[in-house]
Order: structure tokens, then sequence, then C-alpha cells
């Protein structure tokens, strides 16, 4: 009896094993880190609309199954050429940042399909870009670049919006025209420093002169003072200033250790040497 009922208790312990080995391995999906699921119901449900976070769930197999989709922002590189405003070729490159609406991940999957970036993107940038260069000409595009960036950012965030994709970030990541006009903006550009070099050296000219002037008016003035002071008071003070002269001279020479004074005899003149050590 007793071997009986133990026998029965295994055999109960093993189904139910393996029972919960069959829950758990048909009957349980787990959401990762920055994904989320959906359900797909075979049997008058289709696509469901609730989504499920990130743990473990369970589902019905043979009549549910679990779509698993990426919902972390993803990074894209779009190129274009288009025209401006005033007809210059101009090549772009737009670094798209994106990820879907999470509150409506089931109508992504049932009109675009997993891989939304790739059937949308492409043809929105492309549309937007060149309908937001065509309103600035060439040199705008230049100096007004974060104002193109925002308007861009815009259009394109209001475009998709409408397919349920949320817009984290754009950035014009390369612009350049054509090596016709990207030579005349280097030339115009040389002009420009060559006019302004040239602009300089005329004020400095003018400076140079002016200050000539001054100094001219200022010499002839002071002559003019000399020739006053020597017609009132006579040649005293010529000698004043030759007094002058001559003791900022013999200064000079005594803090000299290379001059040396010979005084001459009566009638002789005097001697300065310069004796070199």
């Amino acid at each position: 009896m007793c071997a009986q009922f133990l026998g029965r208790a295994i055999r109960v312990a093993g189904f139910g094993a393996g029972l919960a080995g069959f829950i758990g391995y048909n009957c349980l999906f787990n959401v990762e880190p920055g994904k989320r699921a959906i359900k797909f119901k075979r049997f008058g449900g289709g696509i469901q609309k609730e989504v499920y976070g990130e743990k473990t769930h369970t589902y019905i197999p043979f009549i549910e199954t679990p779509i698993i989709m990426d919902v972390r922002t993803r990074p894209r590189s779009v190129k274009t050429q288009t025209a401006s405003k005033d007809l210059q070729n101009v090549n772009l490159t737009l670094r798209v940042l994106s990820k879907p609406d999470t509150r409506h991940l089931s109508e992504i999957y049932q009109t675009l399909g997993p891989d939304y970036d790739e059937r949308v993107l492409p043809s929105l940038v492309n549309e937007v870009l060149k309908g937001t260069v065509a309103q600035y000409n060439a040199d705008q595009l230049l100096t007004q670049r974060d104002k193109v960036s925002l308007e861009i950012r815009q259009n394109l965030r209001e475009r998709l919006n409408a397919f349920n994709i949320l817009l984290d970030d754009v950035s014009i990541t390369h612009l350049n025209f054509s090596g016709d006009f990207s030579r005349a903006i280097e030339d115009k550009q040389v002009a420009s420093q060559l006019a302004e070099r040239a602009k300089f050296v005329v004020m400095r000219a003018e400076q140079e002169r002016q200050a000539k002037v001054i100094q001219a008016e200022g010499d002839a003035e002071s002559a003019e003072l000399v020739a006053k002071a020597v017609s009132k008071f006579g040649p005293g003070l010529v000698m004043m200033r030759k007094i002058d002269t001559a003791k900022e001279i013999s200064e000079t020479l005594a803090r000299s250790r290379n001059i040396t004074y010979l005084p001459s005899g009566k009638g002789g003149q005097n001697l300065l040497l310069n004796v070199k050590p």
C-alpha cells in the first residue's frame, strides 16, 4: 500500500514538474530593458493594443504570440543633395535621433512593421530638408545654421507625429556647396581681407602724416618762441642753452669708464680719449 502511494505521488510530482516546465518554457516571455511587447491573437483579436513593459509575462501558446519591439532611441544619418533659394547645389547630412511612441506600438506594427524607421525616415527627412533649404540663400545657410536646424527639427517633428514616431534631436553634421561656389566664397573672403588690410594701411599713413604735421607745428612754434626771446633779451638764451647742453654732455662722459679727458696747455686743445678695455 505504501509503495503504491509513493509511486502515485512520484507520478503526480513528475507530472507537476513537467507541467511547470511546459508552462515555463511555452507560456512565459521576458521583455528586456529598452523594449516593449504586444500580443497577436489568432482567434478574434489580431494585434492587441495593450503594451507590456520590462518584466516576465504570460501568454497562451498557439493562440497568442508575443511581439517584442525595440523602443530605444535610434540614430540615423540621412544624406541628400538639394538646391538653395538662389539655386546653389547644397550637400547636406542630417543626423536624426528618433524612437517609437510606446502608446501606439500596435498601430506602428500594423501600419509600418518593426522596421518603421527604415520605411519612414529617409523619405520624410529628404522632403523636409529640401523644403526648408529652398527657403534660404546659400550664404544664409552658413550664417543662420542654427535657425535652419531649428526649422528642420520643427517641420520634421510635425511630420513624424503623424506616424507615431517621436523625434529626440536633429543636427546638421555636414554642409557644403559645389566646388565653384566654395571657391567663390574663398575668393570673396580673401578680397575682404585685402580690403581691410588696405584700409588699415591708409589709416596708419594718415595717422603718421598727422603726427608729422603736429611735430612740425610744435618745432615751428618752438623756433618762433626762441627767436622772440633772442630778439628781446639778446644772445643770453642761446648761451644758457649751450651751457645746459655742455653740462649734460659732461655728466654723460663722467659716467663712462672708457672716456679719458686730457687737458691741454696754454693755447692748445683739450682731448677726449675713448679708451677701449
